[in-house]
């Protein structure tokens, strides 16, 4: 394959907008054939995107490439009911939106070279994402109590669903580019490494309610607000970063291969327009995770497959920190300046996910492999950090699948794959009752899913 193409390549799959909200804000699988799968891939060598999947796995793969784009549709939405006036002439902070930015398209690339009959290299380019919304604004009329957070508020402001002025929402794009090695140890065995080349932006947008709780809060003018904002509407930042991933597959009988892997936490720069929003002052790095796979051909013509996987998030203070969080405040509630950026400051306070997938791969006819599965994963966020996951709605837990690979000719092939994600939400009372000091009512966000992919795959040899 000439480099100028794979370089090409490379470019698409880089200009990728992931708006994923699956597992957490990983993707349900990597690849479009095991997407059709549910994920299911650790113990699975079937493209390129070991890099991603199994990096062990790239030997047994051949010289190939395999380009796909997915139409990935995330509806997600946010309430706030039974919320109190706090006084008389004051109306409660309740409303409700839907976001925008429901139709994204998430490129992805892999390519491999096999080194003689035992080495292989290559490279996995993917994304991860998800923490992405678009509220509109004016939901709740200038007569309520989100008059005294906004340090730009007028009396004719309307506000968000979080007492901040315009538009509301983040974006959290991530990308890893993943240069792979692997290595078989004896016929049946190998192993594999994937460096993770990573780059993430961010921006977030009319989170300027919660200014009274940066560093600068009250007494907090619009001079100092303008001076010293690194909470919101700063537009995109970005950062790099570097991670490893090892993996191991092992063919144990002929029917039977096993996989596993483990991938260390990428540590990632600092996002420094929002370090007044992220505690430990913006840093947010990508959460180490492990992969646990089996893959069992039960009939010639049928594979099943079964992956176990551990998502780290509670070890990323920038996501984990519970909203709760008091940080360097000194009132016992702690919703006063210096609650928000420090390592012991709010969050959103996700947990550690443990997610289940299984799939089946059928050959239908000589032409035709048809694909299924399930995955189910937990919800990592707790109803008591409801309300800053309004602007970060990961809650689906179960997907279903399903995909084919037709082959075009000897050396190349069609894939397709969809993926709907049911809804979920997650409602508990709203922490705008401590903020307050009257009846904020209670939340609820909710989202659901779907995708639908095409990727093309040509042999090399």
């Amino acid at each position: 394959m000439r480099m100028n193409t794979i370089a090409t390549l490379l470019f698409m799959a880089g200009i990728a907008s992931p708006a994923l909200a699956t597992d957490g804000y990983f993707a349900h699988g990597y690849g479009m054939k095991a997407k059709g799968m549910g994920g299911a891939s650790t113990a699975m060598a079937i493209d390129a995107f070991g890099g991603a999947n199994n990096p062990a796995s790239m030997v047994w793969t051949g010289d190939r490439f395999d380009v796909g784009l997915d139409l990935f549709s995330p509806r997600r939405s946010a309430e706030r009911s039974g919320a109190a006036a706090p006084g008389a002439g004051y109306a409660g902070i309740n409303g409700s939106a839907d976001s925008g930015s429901k139709l994204f398209f998430v490129p992805e690339f892999g390519y491999n070279k096999m080194l003689g009959w035992d080495m292989s290299a290559g490279v996995t380019v993917y994304g991860n994402g998800g923490m992405n919304t678009d509220y509109p604004g004016g939901q709740i009329p200038g007569n309520t109590a989100c008059g005294g957070f906004s340090p730009t508020a007028t009396p004719t402001s309307t506000y968000n669903l979080l007492c901040g002025n315009g538009n509301l929402g983040v974006n959290l794009e991530q990308l890893v580019v993943a240069p792979t090695f692997a290595m078989k140890v004896n016929k049946d065995h190998s192993f594999g490494a994937s460096v993770l080349l990573a780059y993430q932006k961010f921006k977030a947008e009319g989170l300027d309610g919660f200014w009274q709780y940066t560093q600068y809060g009250p007494p907090g003018t619009a001079a100092n607000w303008a001076n010293n904002n690194n909470l919101t509407n700063r537009g995109h930042d970005s950062s790099f970063g570097y991670g490893l991933r090892l993996g191991w597959m092992g063919k144990v009988s002929d029917t039977v291969t096993l996989g596993a892997t483990y991938t260390t936490k990428t540590k990632m720069g600092k996002f420094d327009r929002y370090k007044d929003l992220f505690p430990a002052q913006g840093y947010f790095d990508m959460p180490a995770s492990l992969n646990l796979g089996i893959a069992i051909k039960t009939t010639p013509k049928l594979t099943l497959a079964a992956d176990f996987q551990r998502i780290d998030y509670s070890g990323i203070r920038s996501i984990a920190n519970p909203s709760t969080n008091t940080g360097n405040s000194t009132a016992a509630t702690g919703f006063i300046t210096g609650s928000l950026g420090c390592d012991s400051c709010r969050g959103f306070g996700w947990g550690s996910v443990s997610v289940f997938k299984l799939g089946a791969e059928y050959q239908y006819n000589p032409k035709l492999l048809l694909r299924a599965g399930y995955n189910h994963t937990d919800n990592p966020i707790q109803g008591r950090d409801v309300t800053f996951n309004i602007v970060a709605p990961g809650v689906v837990k179960d997907h279903v699948t399903l995909g084919f690979t037709y082959d075009l000719s000897k050396d190349s092939e069609l894939t397709m794959a969809y993926m709907h994600a049911f809804r979920n939400s997650v409602e508990a009372p709203s922490l705008f009752t401590t903020w307050l000091g009257a009846a904020g009512g209670t939340e609820k966000i909710t989202m659901y899913q779907n995708s639908l992919g095409i990727a093309y795959s040509r042999k090399l040899k």
